[in-house]
Order: structure tokens, then C-alpha cells, then sequence
């Protein structure tokens, strides 16, 4: 039989925008309308004739429309799709994630009966009728059809209808349809997803000037090992915050997602999901649940520096070469005693590292690691904190993973390497070359050195993620009228309030505490020869360059009088200083604008910095004599 364009299906995809393709779906056969290339996929119009709709093939298709196999004005047959909301347009988007090529180009855009009426046949490719009135198939197997009566009828009474004629059972199959979150952006419509809850945030309060609430956050994977987290406020985080279970999994349903705030998000996801009371959120107990992916990001332990004391997490792959015993610490902020273990991996760069296990990390797959320690395993380890400890540490978290012999292709290139040359070849700590005796690590700020015009240069530097530089510069200026510290909680180091009656409120420790402590957060004008720039700076770094804490300042100003304070801010200009700062981009007043913020500050090394700079004109002189 030859093949055609589906009659109403269109008006099919509309009113099933999230088909369920294990029942099958109807027969959806469309002419591809206006190809062409959107960066690395393909748009197109989708039309059956009466009703067309804006479309894209799926970026993993795009080499079938490069190899010809898709042409302009040939004819697709539907597989798999979602039909995604514009709220902005006001319109739809199919998205094509499955086809097959039905017909390649028609000579003309296909008009059904309602555009062809003179001519009493549905479709007007090139065709003739032979003497006894009956159609030639001159067009790739395309065949005209008698023309048959319409009853119009708008788009919302075709979904209406269609709705109404479905089974319970189908409507069902209908919504549960199971979205990957790599699928989800912020203008899809109707989507179910099915997750497992990796990570619960704890209740917390908070106070701004629309009032009081209340927020907490998940974090969720599918079965792909994508992530997302999504966060609830006020009515929702009390409807939701006990029917969140940890290590369980769930459908969801009717949230909305946003672009990630990169400051603060825990994922590696573009987006996170808001839930509000209207969500649906139902536990996934009587169906197979499935124990998610776990997806890595490797970096080689030579390139850990950038992180050092920075937001983003990292993971790393490596050979274990020593396991310590079990250790015991005792937390200053409670005095409650805690597990942790040192493990020591090392990688193809020639480089070791110390990781940090914690908690049940340290006493269960650290205790595996101890008993096969002979064996030099691998270990791939998402989710690090990168410390300068020794220099450099990485420690895990809460939502820390570690993975041992993985079946991952960088395991077994590293697991190969080792066993052919690793082992015998000498390996180094990557915080060797840093000052142990230091927590700055001042020698470490002799690498990827540069002048401040390098960064204020670049308007773009830090657009994505936080920039690292080390730069010799001094303070130029600071203004003594500025804020210069906050009140803060003596346990947790958070902002405090004034509590009802006496005292101070914590909101991150959630009780009141009659005395609190300052802490520094200012701003500094910060010079070198190449020009200038300001600098955020913090409570640890400011105390290494104004020389006193906050409450020593504090104390001085309010008992000695204004006079010698800003003595003491004038004592602490025109010292030569290395620091380390990382650039990121924020908006404000719609202006993207760079903050430089200071992570570490030491002193200039003079004998140090001779060497540095001698090694600099040596390198200037080799290269004019080439």
C-alpha cells in the first residue's frame, strides 16, 4: 500500500502532547517543511495538509538529515516525540526524538481537501489521471485520494473529543509517561519524571523584608544518573518535607523549572525545579524502582589547584597506594566525635592526593579499601571538596560517592597504565610544590601568575564558572566608612539578629545566644604597576592584612576614637602582598560586572619572588635568541 500523509495528525500530536509509545501510537506520517540547520540541530515545519506546527529533530539525529536521508517537503513517519509550551510565543514546539523516512521530497508543499477542492483529490504533487479516469503514482509511491467531506472543527474540540473517547487506562498511560530530566527545560508543558531522592536538605527559616518562611531542598537522580535539585518553599516544604524520604523513589509531576543559579547549586544541571502545593509528588512503591548511574566528571589530580577552596565539587579516578586507620575527630562546633580515613590515590599525571573519607564513608568502604590494600584498587570518587590542607586535600561530603573498580572506561586505562608502568614510576604529592608550613601556600601563588589589567582586561572572564588567578599587588586603599564587618554566630559563623528580648538569633543554628562575635567582609582598593581593581575580602584574609580581628578593630575605634582606627587602616596600605582571588560575573541593574574575591592572601617571599622573576627574564631571553 502506498504511503501517505496521515489525515489529522497534527491535530493527534495535540491532543496527546506526551504519548505513552510502549502502547503504540497512531499512524503520524508528516511533510517536513522549511529544513534547516539551528546551531547543531535541525527545524522544520510539520505539516499534514490542514494544520502545521513548529518542530526540531533530536541533536542525535542530526547526521541522518545530513546524510540525506531527510529532505525538505519529503515525507517522515512520527516514532517518538514531546510536544513542549512557548509561554512566551504563546505556542508549540514539537521536539522529534524518534522517525523513519517514509518518501524523499515531494515536488510541492502537500494541501488537503479543504486548499484543493476543484480538483476533488487531497494532494497536488505532480500526477496525472489516465483515460479511464484512474490516478498514476508518478511520486515516489504517493497516491490521491477521493475527496472526502470535513467537519471543521477548532483544535480544542478535537482534544476534547479525543480525550473524552480514551479509556481510563490509556488517559493514564497518557500522563505517566516518564520524561529523562535531560529532556526538562523551562518551557516544556506537561511532564512526569521518575526519581530517587540522593540527597535531603534539612528545614530552614528564613527572614526577609516579605516576612518569614520556611524552605528546604532534594536532590534527585534518575535512572541516567542526571541530577537536578529541586527546592520548596512555605506550603509546600510542609507538604512535602516528610513525604520525602531519602534513598526512596518517586513520580513528580507539575513543578516548573528555572535557569541554576550557579552560586549556589549542589548539581550538575543546567536548570533546578521549584515545587509549590499544587505539585504532584507520588511514591513509586509498587512498580520496580532502580538504583541510578552514577555519572562522572574526572579531573586529573594535576589540575585540582583551580579548585582549592572554591564552590565546585570535583570527581576523581585513581589507584589507591595507602589506606590509613581509622581515626576519630572531634568536631569544634558540637564536640560530637565523628569517623574519618585517609586514603592516598595517585593517577597517569604521576601525581598523588589525600582523600578524606568521613563518617560511614570512613568505617564501610574505607574498611574494604583497608582489607584489599595489597591489591593498589581503583577508585572513582564523585562530589569532592578541594582543601588546601598540605597544600591540597580533597574530602568528601554527604552526598560523596565512591565507586571501587569501576566499569568505567578511564578506570581500566588507569588500572592498565599502572599495572604496566605505574607502580615503578616515582610519583609526587600535587600540594608538594606548596608551603606546608603556611595554610596560604604562598609558593602555590607562583604559578599562573599574572597583572591585574589581565583580569580587568577581560570583561568575559568568570561568565561561566569562577576564574583563578595568583597576583603580587598592594593595598591601595581602604575606606574607613564602609561596612566593615557583620555580627555572627559564635558556633556557625553565620549573620545574627537581634533576638526578643536579649541576645542574638541564629537562624543556621536555630537558637538564641546571649554575646556574638564580628566578622570581617569588606572591600579594598588593591594596585600594581599594570593598574587597579577592588577586591572583596573575607574574615581570615582580612585579619592577615589589617593584623587584628574585627573585634580588636571594633574595640579600638569605639574606645581610642576615630583617629586611631583609621591609623590602623592606613598601617595596613602599601604592603606588598600575593594573593589568590577568583573573578565570576554578577548582574546588577541588568550590567554584568566582575567581583574579584580575595581566598588567600601571604607575604612576599623576597628570596622566593628573586627567583621567580630571575626565572622569568631567563625564559624572555631564550625566547628573543629563538
Amino acid at each position: 500500500m502506498a504511503e501517505m500523509v496521515s489525515p489529522d495528525a497534527i491535530s493527534t500530536i495535540l491532543a496527546n502532547p506526551s504519548p505513552d509509545c510502549s502502547s503504540g501510537l497512531p499512524e503520524l506520517v508528516v511533510q517536513v517543511l522549511d529544513l534547516k540547520p539551528t546551531g547543531s540541530k535541525f527545524t522544520f515545519t510539520a505539516s499534514d495538509g490542514k494544520m502545521k506546527v513548529k518542530a526540531m529533530f533530536q541533536s542525535t539525529l542530526s547526521s541522518l538529515i545530513t546524510s540525506g536521508s531527510v529532505q525538505n517537503l519529503g515525507l517522515i513517519r512520527i516514532l517518538d516525540y514531546t510536544l513542549n509550551d512557548i509561554p512566551t510565543k504563546n505556542e508549540k514546539y514539537l521536539f522529534v526524538t524518534k522517525f523513519e523516512t517514509v518518501s524523499p521530497a515531494l515536488d510541492s508543499e502537500y494541501k488537503a481537501e479543504a486548499e484543493t477542492k476543484d480538483s476533488g483529490f487531497e494532494m497536488k504533487p505532480k500526477q496525472e489521471m489516465d483515460v479511464d479516469g484512474e490516478v498514476k503514482n508518478e511520486v515516489n509511491g504517493i497516491v490521491l485520494q477521493p475527496k472526502q467531506e470535513i467537519v471543521s472543527k477548532s483544535a480544542a474540540q478535537i482534544i476534547h473529543e479525543q480525550h473524552g473517547n480514551m479509556a481510563p487506562s490509556a488517559r493514564m498511560a497518557i500522563t505517566r509517561r516518564i520524561h529523562p530530566l535531560v529532556s526538562l527545560n523551562p518551557y516544556q508543558g506537561i511532564w512526569t519524571i521518575k526519581v530517587r531522592v540522593t540527597g535531603k536538605g534539612n528545614m530552614r527559616l528564613y527572614r526577609n523584608a516579605r516576612g518569614e518562611g520556611c524552605v528546604f531542598n532534594v536532590e534527585l537522580t534518575d535512572e541516567d544518573g542526571t541530577q537536578i535539585q529541586a527546592t520548596m518553599f512555605n506550603e509546600a516544604a510542609k507538604k512535602f518535607y516528610d513525604k520525602f524520604q531519602l534513598g526512596k523513589v518517586y513520580y513528580i509531576s507539575k513543578g516548573t523549572l528555572k535557569v541554576a543559579n550557579k552560586q549556589f547549586k549542589t548539581v550538575q544541571n543546567d536548570y533546578e525545579m521549584t515545587l509549590n502545593e499544587y505539585s504532584e509528588v507520588e511514591e513509586a512503591s509498587s512498580e520496580a524502582t532502580f538504583i541510578p548511574e552514577t555519572k562522572f566528571s574526572f579531573v586529573p589530580i594535576d589540575e585540582l589547584g583551580p579548585y582549592v577552596n572554591g564552590r565546585d565539587l570535583v570527581d576523581v579516578v585513581g589507584v589507591v597506594r595507602e589506606v590509613s586507620p581509622t581515626m576519630s575527630i572531634r568536631r569544634k562546633s558540637n564536640n560530637e566525635t565523628i569517623p574519618k580515613r585517609d586514603i592516598t590515590i595517585a593517577d597517569e599525571t604521576k601525581k598523588t592526593v589525600v582523600v578524606s573519607l568521613w563518617n560511614d564513608l570512613a568505617t564501610s568502604v574505607g574498611q574494604e579499601l583497608l582489607d584489599m590494600a595489597d591489591k593498589c584498587p581503583v577508585v572513582a570518587i564523585k562530589s569532592l571538596k578541594v582543601g588546601d590542607f598540605q597544600g591540597l586535600s580533597l574530602s568528601t561530603l554527604s552526598k560523596s560517592v565512591v565507586v571501587i573498580n569501576p566499569d568505567l572506561p578511564e578506570a581500566k586505562k588507569l588500572r592498565s597504565w599502572y599495572d604496566s608502568e605505574g607502580k615503578e614510576s616515582s610519583l609526587a604529592s600535587v600540594g608538594s610544590g606548596l608551603n606546608p608550613s603556611t595554610k596560604s601556600g604562598s609558593q602555590s601563588m607562583y604559578s599562573n601568575r599574572v597583572l591585574l589589567s589581565h583580569i580587568t582586561g577581560d570583561p568575559l572572564l568568570g561568565e561561566d564558572k569562577p576564574a583563578y588567578f595568583n597576583v603580587k599587588a598592594y593595598i591601595s586603599y581602604i575606606k574607613p566608612d564602609q561596612t566593615m564587618w557583620y555580627r555572627a554566630c559564635k558556633t556557625c559563623n553565620k549573620k545574627v539578629t537581634d533576638a526578643i528580648g536579649s541576645g542574638y538569633w541564629c537562624e543556621g543554628c536555630q537558637k538564641n545566644d546571649e554575646e556574638c562575635i564580628l566578622r570581617y567582609i569588606m572591600t579594598v582598593k588593591v594596585s600594581d604597576a599594570s593598574g587597579e581593581a577592588y577586591f572583596s575580602v573575607f574574615n581570615e584574609q582580612a585579619e592577615k592584612i589589617i593584623g587584628c580581628s574585627a573585634d580588636e578593630l571594633n574595640e579600638l575605634k569605639s574606645q581610642d576614637g576615630e583617629s586611631s582606627y583609621q591609623l590602623k587602616l592606613k598601617e595596613a596600605t602599601w604592603i606588598p602582598h600575593l594573593f589568590r582571588v577568583s573573578v565570576t560575573l554578577q548582574e546588577y541593574n541588568n550590567e554584568k560586572r566582575q567581583r574579584i574575591t580575595i581566598r588567600a592572601v601571604a607575604p612576599v617571599d623576597y628570596a622566593t619572588e628573586s627567583s621567580f622573576l630571575l626565572e622569568k627574564i631567563l625564559k624572555m631571553k631564550i625566547s628573543k635568541i629563538q
